[in-house]
């Protein structure tokens, strides 16, 4: 079996991603697919919770998500992505839009059994900054999502929003 190595460049440092094998990684974000409940610890004794419905549009082509907050301090909040699997550069693509006027650009990464969107480097100020979403300890019914940012152009993450998904019966 052929298998694909992902490798991205960060300044001067290499970082090797998972390999996969030739027909899996446009389906690498099948497993996102579904009606999800998330749910997350505002930091205040209170829970967050949100729905995502997560399908597969425009002949298969496209991974489209519908975020929605219902209880927490963003209730009301409201997302939607695009994505989209470009093989002839084997790379993921994810275009984000919020009601908050949001908008993010991401890249699709493989890192062992972490699926990961990243967004391009930014200057802001004197800083580097990275902004992602990992995908991981992925299972059929659940898995969790961390929004990480990094003000050092990917060396050091930090945690932002943790999300914590179970699979709507």
């Amino acid at each position: 079996m052929k298998t694909l190595l992902f490798i991205h460049l960060f300044s001067c440092n290499f970082l090797v991603f998972a390999q996969l094998s030739d027909n899996s990684a446009d389906t690498a974000f099948d497993f996102w697919i579904g009606e999800w409940e998330g749910t997350w610890d505002e930091g205040d004794g209170q829970v967050g919770k949100a729905t995502n419905s997560i399908t597969k549009t425009m002949d298969g082509k496209v991974i489209e998500e519908n975020f929605v907050i219902y209880q927490g301090q963003s209730k009301g909040f409201v997302g939607k992505s695009l994505s989209v699997y470009q093989p002839q550069l084997y790379i993921w693509k994810q275009a984000w839009v919020d009601s908050q006027n949001g908008y993010y650009d991401f890249s699709g990464q493989f890192d062992l059994d972490k699926r990961i969107f990243i967004t391009d480097k930014k200057m802001l100020k004197d800083k580097v900054v990275l902004q992602r979403m990992v995908f991981y300890n992925i299972e059929e019914n659940s898995f969790t999502w961390d929004w990480e940012m990094s003000e050092d152009g990917g060396k050091n993450w930090n945690l932002s929003w943790r999300i914590n998904y179970i699979r709507r019966k």
